[in-house]
């Protein structure tokens, strides 16, 4: 009998509801010439261990770790069955089923198998079954402790149980990872590994934890220093496997559900998807074309998003026979897309991909009034049957109020709602080309207009953003009113980031602003948005106060406290310790932020 083999990376404990558990491992640790060999088909194995430590026979199944994903794969227990023999098999095959709030360990391993096929390794199960023994005869190698070389483990606990009432929970988050330094790449590894160690050893009663973007550095990412970017497919999967498999980033997404989201450093450097047709390109420097983008959105997909919810998962499809007219529609979707929706603890998070699908006119046109060509969350849809993710959000914003009522609903997003840099305030030349130039919500007025008012016109209470990029973490409370003397609240957390070695360069507390009345940065929202809005047509205006400003090395931990009705945020630096931020009233100390919502049943 041939022996199992110890993953290259993971386990990393995906998408977790009550009843399922998305678990991935990587199988080879870096490209090589078996991850491209066309006859080689790579089988995942996992066994869940029972009350006495030990994996029973039973309880171990297939999995395929496929080369269109460079050879990872997931499972979903509670959901996935094992890989079968024939139709009849496959009827008779059943999930194991997991409870709610209960922890589950499991180990993985993988196996190789040849195939005199030299096609795709999109075989049929009965195809790749009929070169495997029983999965049981896996029992004595998942079982020897000898051999644990053999595989890797994740343990884990399935989330609260989903009723209509919501509960308290608990979540980490934050974004940006950078180990390069002085232009070389994975320099200062070991220093970015540093703050999961206090995220796993401190925070492990977390529900889940959020990684909001830049979870590699694809390129150097500095103004001064320029000496390598990723052009390649290897270069970018390199960039992976150099970050998962740091010791404490491997013992906290295999021990606490992990989400994460793109932003532009898994690509390049303030990227839109205008630069996929540009064919102006320095290899090493701007190298934005489709080849990039494809080779960087490749490595995203097997790395980042295989593990993550899919649109089976969405809440739509428990919401089908509530859709009317052209929002049935919502309920298909063609071709995978990066965004998705999740619920944990009855409080709903969508997560956005702002960043593949951003579109922005050229900054050096002479009409400054291009902004309002800007699209964040994609291109306008121009049909109804073609929901766009700004269609999905919105109707999501609408559906979730429709279900929860005020409970919480969290916007993930890399780039940052508000607040906004104080060289963007007013609507003068320079304001608006400043605008136009940043990579946050202001460069896009038409994506955020339309996101307030679907917000002000169906009383969408307690929105709250979550998002990464800045490198410069701090609260905002939104006030939304309407010219019917309509009042909403809503409220942004940035944290940001996990490690960045260039304090002197970006983040800088000073270039936010604190309070858009003061700070003549207040957002009318419209029903249509035009370049030039006449005056008194606003439906009403938008404005924010900002405080809590730290440029740390940072986490964010969160807390829904069901019973008060309030939010618990707090930031903590590498160490654990809580950062003294500047509170609201001026005060500067490392207490808790304690946000009162508006209330829910």
């Amino acid at each position: 009998m041939s022996t199992l083999f110890k993953p290259a990376l993971g386990p990393i404990v995906g998408h977790t509801t009550d009843t399922s558990c998305r678990l991935w491992i990587a199988a080879y640790p870096d490209h090589d010439q078996n991850d491209i060999s066309n006859n080689i088909r790579t089988v995942g194995v996992i066994g869940v261990t029972g009350a006495n430590g030990e994996v029973a026979a039973e309880n171990i199944w297939y999995f395929r770790l496929r080369r269109q994903y460079h050879r990872t794969g997931v499972y979903t227990l509670g959901k996935d069955v094992n890989l079968w023999a024939d139709e009849n098999e496959r009827k008779k095959l059943k999930p194991f089923l997991l409870k709610p709030a209960t922890r589950y360990l499991v180990r993985m391993a993988y196996l190789e198998i040849s195939l005199p096929s030299e096609e795709m390794d999109g075989d049929a199960s009965e195809e790749v079954v009929k070169t495997l023994p029983p999965a049981r005869v896996w029992v004595d190698q998942l079982n020897d402790e000898a051999l644990n070389a053999q595989y890797v483990t994740a343990d884990f606990t399935t989330q609260p149980k989903s009723t209509a009432g919501a509960q308290s929970i608990k979540f980490l988050f934050g974004s940006c990872r950078n180990n390069w330094f002085n232009g070389v790449p994975f320099y200062k590894k070991k220093e970015s590994d540093l703050i999961f160690k206090t995220m796993y050893e401190e925070h492990s009663d977390a529900n889940f934890v959020l990684m909001v973007g830049d979870q590699i550095y694809a390129d150097s990412a500095s103004a001064y220093v320029r000496a390598f970017k990723a052009d390649t497919y290897k270069e970018f999967e390199e960039a992976y496997h150099e970050n998962y498999k740091s010791l404490n980033f491997r013992r906290l997404t295999s021990h606490i559900p992990t989400y994460m989201i793109l932003d532009d450093h898994e690509i390049e450097d303030n990227w839109t998807q205008d630069r996929v047709n540009n064919k102006n390109y320095l290899p090493g420097f701007f190298s934005n074309s489709c080849d990039l983008f494809n080779c960087a959105i490749s490595a995203y997909m097997s790395y980042q998003w295989i593990h993550g919810p899919r649109f089976p998962d969405s809440y739509i499809h428990q919401r089908k026979d509530k859709l009317i007219g052209s929002e049935k529609y919502l309920a298909d979707m063609d071709i995978p897309r990066l965004f998705y929706d999740f619920n944990c603890g009855g409080y709903p998070f969508f997560v956005l991909d702002t960043r593949t699908t951003r579109y922005k006119n050229d900054a050096n046109q002479s009409d400054d009034s291009n902004i309002h060509n800007n699209h964040l969350l994609g291109l306008p849809s121009r049909h109804p049957t073609e929901p766009s993710q700004l269609d999905r959000l919105c109707a999501w914003l609408i559906h979730m109020q429709q279900d929860h009522g005020n409970r919480p609903k969290f916007i993930v997003s890399s780039g940052v709602f508000v607040p906004n840099e104080i060289a963007t305030a007013g609507d003068g030349f320079w304001a608006r080309r400043n605008k136009d130039n940043s990579d946050t919500w202001t460069a896009f007025p038409q994506t955020r207009n339309q996101v307030l008012k679907t917000i002000l016109k169906h009383t969408i209470e307690n929105v709250i953003f979550l998002s990464g990029d800045i490198h410069c973490t701090n609260i905002c409370e939104i006030e939304i009113n309407g010219i019917a003397g309509e009042k909403i609240h809503a409220w942004s957390v940035t944290s940001s980031p996990f490690y960045w070695p260039y304090t002197f360069i970006n983040g800088e507390t000073a270039k936010y602003i604190r309070d858009s009345v003061e700070e003549n940065d207040s957002f009318d929202i419209y029903e249509t948005l035009l370049s030039n809005p006449q005056p008194g047509t606003a439906l009403g205006t938008m404005n924010y106060q900002s405080w809590g400003y730290t440029q740390n090395n940072n986490f964010a931990r969160v807390e829904i406290d069901a019973a008060k009705q309030h939010l618990k945020v707090q930031f903590f630096d590498v160490d654990g310790n809580p950062i003294p931020v500047a509170k609201r009233d001026g005060d500067k100390n490392s207490r808790p932020e304690i946000i009162t919502l508006t209330p829910w049943s």
